[in-house]
């Protein structure tokens, strides 16, 4: 034990860093659904990345995976496939295929491609806006399920 702290403190904290990012996560997903109602496709999938991307970064966290401070993080999250439960590899390829497709769209959703005067707006429609919510949702869904089982505790209202 160092200055005091319980032997699991680092546990502790991942998990607490975990739902947090979980947490940040349902936010994000609140927040796309309400942006595909009002046909604002852009920001749907602009919240989608974050979503996922913070699901990512939970789920490597409730593992003890430090990742590097980038968008995208499936390529660590398939390095360590083998950390999480034997449900949850088979979906880690997928993971990592849906976060590298949407941190794609990440910067055209914000500002577009400005070198071809097309805005975020011409680029991204509500088909394209719906299935980047399917996608994200899917992600979402199941690392909440693998907090759930890793801590016995939701992460957040459902």
């Amino acid at each position: 034990m160092v200055l005091g702290l319980p032997p699991n403190h680092d546990a502790m904290k991942m998990e607490k860093l975990a739902a947090d990012y979980l947490k940040r996560a349902r936010s994000r997903l609140v927040d796309a659904e309400a942006a595909l109602a009002r046909g604002d496709y852009p920001e749907v999938v602009r919240y989608c990345q974050e979503l996922v991307e913070l699901s990512l970064k939970a789920c490597l966290r409730l593992v003890g995976i430090e990742y590097p401070k980038t968008h995208h993080v499936g390529d660590v999250l398939k390095l360590h496939g083998e950390r999480f439960p034997e449900w949850f590899q088979p979906l880690v390829a997928e993971f990592d295929r849906i976060s590298a497709e949407l941190v794609i769209k990440r910067a055209p959703s914000m500002y577009g491609i400005e070198a071809a005067g097309k805005s975020p707006s011409e680029l991204f429609d509500e088909a394209e806006a719906s299935e980047s919510l399917r996608k994200a949702k899917h992600v979402f869904d199941n690392v909440d399920k693998l907090f759930r089982e890793k801590t016995g505790q939701a992460s957040g209202p459902t």
